[in-house]
């Protein structure tokens, strides 16, 4: 029996998303040279208190999986797969919270060229500062930032006049935190349209896959002890 596998990655209907997908597929800004993807979100004991799956290493992976697997699935849809990656990890603030360190800084080469760096936390104090990414390419620059990557901070590229996008979703609000831009209805406008034949689906299980398995390369140079 044919069956479809549908993966939630509902941050590619972003309109900045959108467009950096072009500006990147058209070679729009170029030659990619260096990516950097920052992702600097609060945690903390109003998250993880009394929640079972929450901080255990098991049931919850770590903060790549639970936090930040939506803005790597990006980086790969962007630009691709990586490799020769390097990595530090610390724990600064999650100790008695959950299993795994709460920050780290990756670098690697992508396979299609350039160099990038993924930087992250979850010890950001009180609320979430942003989720962005900077790109610098030969034919100019441009950093797509904000809380939730919801807006276009910088462009100058080269011949190129920048295009007023759709607004972005507000982000899910959680109450005592907030995730990323509340695009899921796209998600299932999607999962509809793909079974009635009228398109296909924008996320498939190879790709949900081959994001795990760029966090699981990332985490394999963990080393055992937290200490920052």
């Amino acid at each position: 029996v044919n069956k479809q596998v549908f993966c939630v990655m509902q941050n590619r209907y972003s309109p900045p998303s959108v467009w950096l997908k072009e500006i990147v597929e058209k070679k729009i800004i170029g030659e990619v040279f260096i990516v950097q993807l920052n992702c600097y979100w609060n945690r903390d004991e109003r998250y993880y208190t009394g929640k079972n799956w929450k901080g255990n290493q098991e049931l919850d992976g770590g903060t790549l999986f639970t936090q930040f697997s939506h803005w790597i699935d990006l980086l790969y849809w962007l630009f691709g797969d990586i490799r020769d990656i390097q990595a530090k990890f610390a724990d600064f603030n999650h100790k008695t919270l959950t299993e795994f360190e709460d920050s780290g800084i990756v670098s690697f080469r992508f396979n299609n060229g350039g160099i990038g760096t993924i930087n992250y936390s979850t010890s950001v104090w009180d609320k979430n500062l942003e989720s962005s990414i900077t790109v610098i390419g030969s034919n100019g620059s441009l950093k797509v930032g904000g809380q939730y990557m919801d807006k276009v901070e910088y462009c100058h590229i080269k011949n190129y006049s920048m295009p007023e996008l759709l607004p972005t979703a507000p982000a899910n609000d959680y109450g005592a935190y907030k995730g990323s831009a509340n695009n899921h209805h796209f998600v299932i406008r999607n999962v509809v349209d793909t079974l009635k034949g009228k398109t296909s689906m924008t996320t498939n299980a190879l790709e949900g896959m081959k994001v795990v398995e760029i966090i699981e390369r990332i985490y394999a140079l963990r080393k055992p002890d937290r200490k920052s």
